[in-house]
């Protein structure tokens, strides 16, 4: 089973996602929030799989949470649930830690697959809405850029394949190695020699930064 914690303020939110997970045979909810401070202790209290967590919350919102989670190294993987108006600062959100976001309106269907995906390790950020918040990461990337946080340079790196950027975008949409290899028709042990060298060429430690520095770079 897959133990969820969702925290959002709005109860009618809650209550129709708790309505759609409880249909889902693999999926326990476990516990829910209604503000940023109830959320870091419910998710101490169950110690959760996956974490749902709305962007604007009182008594601390998604930003908050996910720092606040970190530092006390009890952050599950967290997928941000957020509105269009909200999709650069899900961004930053990814960036302290949360391993993705998805629209509030999202089917059942693709709640389900971000929330097994989030629980077995992979990342989703979608690229639709990274458009739109490529501008303001750029910004908030160069306002933070103090000595020693910068990742390293990678302007004279080897540009990436055709290919690799198949695989980027696939990370980018929360596809799981197998489901990659599915979707291009390549054995798994290739996928991982792709994203392996992925990380290479962008200078990133791991599949989220790869996926973030690909939208602050238009790459998606």
């Amino acid at each position: 089973m897959i133990r969820i914690v969702l925290a959002d303020d709005h109860t009618l939110v809650r209550e129709g996602i708790r309505t759609l997970l409880g249909l889902v045979e693999d999926i326990e909810l476990v516990g829910e929030a209604a503000s940023g401070e109830s959320a870091l202790r419910v998710v101490a209290e169950t110690q959760p799989d996956v974490l749902l967590l709305d962007m604007r919350m009182p008594e601390g919102d998604g930003l908050f949470v996910v720092r606040e989670l970190a530092q006390r190294g009890q952050l599950p993987a967290t997928l941000i649930l957020t509105t269009f108006d909200d999709d650069a600062a899900a961004i930053e959100v990814v960036r302290a830690g949360a391993r993705g976001f998805l629209l509030k309106d999202v089917t059942l269907e693709r709640l389900v697959t971000a929330v097994r995906a989030l629980a077995a390790g992979e990342t989703l950020i979608q690229p639709a809405l990274t458009a739109r918040a490529q501008q303001k990461l750029c910004e908030a990337t160069r306002a933070a850029g103090a000595p020693g946080t910068a990742e390293p340079a990678t302007d004279d790196a080897e540009p990436m394949t055709p290919r690799e950027r198949e695989v980027l975008r696939l990370l980018a949409a929360g596809y799981s190695n197998r489901e990659i290899a599915r979707a291009l028709f390549i054995a798994e042990g290739t996928v991982k020699n792709h994203v392996s060298n992925i990380l290479t060429k962008m200078a990133v430690r791991d599949r989220t930064r790869a996926v973030l520095k690909a939208a602050e770079r238009g790459l998606l």
